[in-house]
């Protein structure tokens, strides 16, 4: 940083409108891929999946409320853990409130894990949040959808994230998933993003990758982070 070019300010502005050029190419091909994105096919869920969670036991079709889209964050929080991980509350982090605005597109918000519904709601009380969280400890939600790994995994040292095979690591990990509910009440897988894929759901790293240092994670990613009520 201390050897970092500086310039007039004329010169400033050139270099910012040639970078602009690439920033808008940049908009105009997002907006090509969330085009195709919604061009997905579709597949059927046959599965009856049933959440535990403030209101009781809910069913998959229940989640939707009165919209026609859904959205599940997966969030990390095993049966076993007991706090949520510290990535995934960053990610949570930007949750208050968004569901309100996107109620009003006709989708509706929540996150999911398999932690049980006590543990959650004890983390999400301590944490802050006021967003729908239920969970999947009773059903193969997010062994279905690709986000929790199984005993035989680990010890086949072999999972499938983010569509790909690669050695296990860990017992859960992020994600997000879409569903659509018909008139007729038939319910569609219709995405789900893994891995980076969850960035640009995050506001303050959009916020911090605007900055001189951007994300300043050469040593290790996210080694920085800590849960908001544990920074010094």
């Amino acid at each position: 940083m201390a050897t970092h070019t500086v310039v007039s300010q004329t010169k400033w502005i050139k270099a910012r409108k040639e970078l602009l050029v690439k920033e808008k190419e940049f908009t105009r091909l997002r907006d090509q891929l969330s085009a195709e994105r919604r061009a997905l096919p579709w597949v059927k869920i046959e599965k009856e999946y049933v959440f535990d969670g403030l209101e009781g036991q809910q069913s998959l079709s229940d989640l939707f409320d009165s919209k026609s889209q859904l959205m599940v964050y997966h969030f990390m929080f095993g049966p076993e853990w007991e706090e949520g991980c510290p990535s995934c509350s960053f990610w949570a982090d930007n949750f208050n409130g968004l569901d309100i605005h996107l109620a009003h597109r006709d989708i509706a918000f929540l996150a999911i894990s398999r932690a049980g519904y006590e543990k959650i709601e004890t983390y999400k009380q301590r944490m802050g949040w006021n967003f729908k969280w239920i969970s999947s400890l009773n059903n193969d939600f997010n062994y279905d959808l690709g986000v929790s790994f199984t005993p035989e995994e680990k010890e086949a040292n072999e999972i499938t994230y983010n569509y790909l095979k690669q050695p296990y690591f860990i017992d859960e990990l992020a994600g997000v998933s879409v569903f659509f509910k018909n008139e007729q009440g038939d319910i569609f897988h219709t995405y789900s993003t893994y891995s980076r894929g969850l960035d640009i759901l995050n506001g303050a790293y959009n916020y911090i990758d605007l900055s001189p240092k951007g994300r300043d994670e050469e040593v290790g990613i996210m080694k920085w982070l800590r849960r908001h009520d544990q920074y010094e």
